[in-house]
């Protein structure tokens, strides 16, 4: 199984840092560590405009921090993005749109258990990005297909480097969009949805999975074809672990389950103990074995994480890396206690 389990620890990539080193020393303290994203550095870190880079119709404005996206620019540069279409360079983010990630690319991680990428999805993308009209262009049958097509060839350039770094890489698939898709104000719904990502899935090189912080439709998501899901258990654990028969599936396919369980923003945060934290997990993890999923088999193929990423704290980093270290302790807590050194 390349993507390691047995309650080994990762993270989310948006971090409140200003400071790459120590934004960088904070993600490397975790087993499975990533390259951050760091948006209050400036805007190219901000994990849309990432994704945004070389796309045809951006408009970006860095002062004021805004993206949107012009039907004619797209029409006026599409010609030129595709006849560069098989240069893995037009896929790969520049210098200019992450510092960290080269930063992260130069080091040694021979001696870690895996590493892990991110890129924004396509469905969050599209819904974020809107045209001259308002409009999101998910809704665009036009750029649509492209969008997915080249969000896929980014998955896969990234993950081809950081496979060069360590045979165990992944990606992280991040679509905080998922949660709105089965809204009616949504104007994208879950068949086209369900086509769209099945597509996407086999354009991309595996592992390759999902992480959003919201509540989706937990079913549809786990029947994705993918390898890893990351989610917010410590919000939404007791919905989750109601969808038992998708989470057995899951897992019986070899499936990895990211669970987020230490929260990173200030106030949750304080009121949290390891004993707390433990008894909450524990509880999601109870659920699922009364109803016939296998606790070894559920442990050895989990990860713990952070909940959520977090941006606004008054203590800006100093409780995120409160939250990391919190995270560690207690991935050593229960490995000790389950066995799975």
């Amino acid at each position: 199984m390349p993507i390691p389990g047995k309650l080994l620890t990762t993270a989310m990539a948006v971090m409140p840092h200003t400071d790459i080193d120590r934004a960088l020393e904070t993600a490397l303290t975790m087993d499975i560590p990533y390259w951050p994203q760091l948006p209050r550095l400036n805007y190219y870190e901000d994990m849309y405009v990432q994704a945004a880079e070389h796309f045809p119709g951006i408009l970006l404005d860095m002062e004021n921090r805004t993206l949107r996206f012009s039907m004619d620019k797209f029409m006026a540069e599409l010609e030129e993005v595709m006849a560069n279409f098989d240069d893995p360079e037009l896929f790969d983010i520049s210098t200019t749109y992450s510092a960290v990630y080269h930063r992260f690319l130069a080091l040694d991680f021979s001696d870690r258990p895996a590493i892990r990428g991110q890129l924004e999805g396509p469905i969050s993308f599209g819904f974020n990005v809107i045209d001259e009209n308002d409009r999101p262009i998910l809704f665009d049958d036009t750029v649509r297909p492209f969008m997915f097509e080249f969000m896929a060839r980014r998955v896969n350039v990234q993950l081809a480097r950081l496979k060069a770094k360590n045979e165990n890489a992944f990606m992280y698939v991040d679509e905080p969009g998922l949660q709105f898709l089965f809204s009616a104000m949504s104007g994208y719904g879950d068949v086209q949805a369900k086509a769209d990502l099945e597509l996407f899935f086999s354009m991309i090189d595996r592992p390759r999975g999902i992480h959003l912080c919201g509540n989706p439709d937990w079913d549809f998501l786990l029947n994705q074809d993918m390898d890893i899901l990351s989610l917010d258990v410590y919000t939404n654990g007791e919905v989750f672990s109601s969808y038992a028969p998708a989470v057995k599936r899951f897992l019986d396919r070899g499936g990895i389950l990211s669970w987020g369980i230490v929260p990173t923003n200030f106030e949750p945060y304080e009121k949290e103990s390891i004993e707390t934290l433990e008894k909450l997990l524990e509880s999601a993890w109870q659920r699922l074995c009364k109803k016939g999923i296998d606790r070894e088999q559920l442990l050895s193929q989990s990860l713990l994480s952070p909940a959520t990423c977090c941006l606004v704290n008054p203590d800006i980093e100093k409780t995120v890396e409160k939250g990391f270290a919190t995270v560690k302790r207690l991935s050593e807590h229960l490995r000790e206690k389950y066995g799975m050194g």
